[in-house]
């Protein structure tokens, strides 16, 4: 046998058969582990490694089970996604923001630089949110934050495009040929 086992088994322990043999190999390992741990503790420059505590202790710490939102606010905040998250507030939550009836009209598509652009689903709704427009910036001001929305651009309804294709001729498309 080679390294430290085959000098455990060596002289009149070499007749040991069955379980004896076994316990005998298990204690030449266990001698043998041992001895790499004494040695490894003593070689100068090594420093035994330290024991980290298992637990945290009663006082809140970095280890202790966190809440999703809290982390989340926490990543939020050091990569500087605050004023994107908030401008992201504003889409998801623009039916509590602008009430149920206003919502189910318009709806906004755009936020760049402080200005949202809303859609309205006829001019008559875009004539009501034009009216309501500073009511709505200041209830965005209160519940998502001051600054996030500083204007809303109303646009109308989208007039069909009789433009199809990459060519184009100007005038009045196919209004002209209908009698």
């Amino acid at each position: 046998m080679a390294g430290g086992a085959g000098a455990a088994l060596t002289g009149p322990d070499l007749a040991l058969t069955g379980p004896d043999l076994a316990r005998a190999a298990l204690q030449a390992a266990r001698e043998q582990s041992a001895a790499r741990r004494r040695t490894r503790r003593t070689k100068p420059g090594f420093a035994a490694p330290r024991r980290r505590r298992g637990w945290s202790g009663p006082r809140p710490d970095d280890r202790d089970p966190q809440p999703l939102g809290r982390l989340a606010a926490r990543i939020a905040t050091e990569r500087g996604w605050v004023d994107r998250l908030s401008g992201g507030q504003v889409f998801a939550r623009w039916a509590s923001l602008v009430g149920a009836d206003v919502a189910e009209h318009t709806k906004p598509v755009a936020l760049k630089d402080g200005e949202l652009t809303v859609q309205a689903q006829s001019t008559a709704w875009a004539t009501q949110l034009r009216l309501l427009q500073r009511q709505i910036l200041k209830r965005i001001g209160e519940d998502v934050g001051r600054d996030v929305v500083r204007r809303i651009r109303v646009q109308g309804p989208a007039a069909p495009s009789w433009r199809h294709g990459p060519r184009h001729i100007p005038g009045r498309g196919p209004r002209d040929t209908y009698g």
